[in-house]
């Protein structure tokens, strides 16, 4: 994280689709083969055109975030407020992840309030925690439920003395993705869910949070949800309004 953040360092994540990955997703090979090439836009005529698009438009977004300092998420998953106060976005468009699709920051570390409930699994090492449900105080989560596998949840949380607070705060533009796949590569890109991920932080946002734990959590915003920023409606229902 250090090295990308200061430029020496560049890198690219991705997944070749296997019969594993199908079955993972409850798929046939044929039909991830055909959700892995929309969610990377290899099913369009200019695949690069389209992702110049997305980050076109993302960009967009950002530059309207910048100098904003309060967030606040409101849906049947989600009450939750947090600082992006000197905080910088980063437009993930395709230059580190394949499919991509999310604009990120690192949130003010003590300024998360509220509650969060992430309405897809979360893998952890193969297993799959559902049913997550976090409240935070003053940026650290104070109380923790889950529907399974919960002492792999408290192992993840009580780590280290920073992998209680938030060190990502995402929203997800891939409308190539539309289902849950069980790999975070692809889930955390949904179109119109935002994700959270305690622990470690990327520097280059502006995250002072450092942990041995990066675990992302998703939450659908397509119903009845709405993000304002200082106030003014930003995007509601898995669109963005400005």
């Amino acid at each position: 994280m250090r090295r990308a953040a200061e430029g020496q360092m560049k890198w690219v994540g991705t997944l070749f689709p296997t019969e594993g990955s199908a079955q993972e997703a409850g798929m046939s090979l044929e039909e991830y083969e055909a959700f892995v090439f929309r969610a990377t836009f290899a099913d369009q005529p200019d695949p690069v055109a389209e992702w110049k698009k997305l980050g076109e438009m993302q960009q967009k977004k950002i530059d309207w975030l910048k100098g904003k300092k309060h967030v606040k998420l409101q849906g049947p998953n989600i009450d939750l407020e947090l600082s992006i106060d000197g905080r910088v976005f980063i437009n993930a468009c395709g230059e580190r992840n394949m499919p991509d699709g999310e604009i990120f920051t690192g949130p003010v570390e003590e300024s998360v309030n509220g509650w969060y409930r992430a309405t897809f699994p979360s893998i952890v090492q193969g297993r799959a925690v559902e049913g997550i449900e976090l409240k935070f105080e003053n940026g650290k989560v104070v109380e923790a439920s889950s529907k399974t596998n919960s002492d792999l949840m408290f192992a993840q949380l009580d780590t280290d003395a920073r992998s209680r607070y938030l060190g990502e705060f995402a929203i997800g533009t891939n409308f190539g993705i539309q289902q849950f796949t069980g790999s975070i590569l692809y889930d955390e890109k949904i179109g119109g869910t935002v994700h959270v991920a305690v622990g470690a932080g990327y520097p280059d946002t502006g995250s002072l949070n450092r942990s041995a734990v990066h675990w992302d959590m998703i939450c659908d915003m397509r119903t009845d949800s709405e993000i304002h920023v200082d106030g003014e409606l930003f995007y509601k229902n898995g669109q963005f309004v400005v």
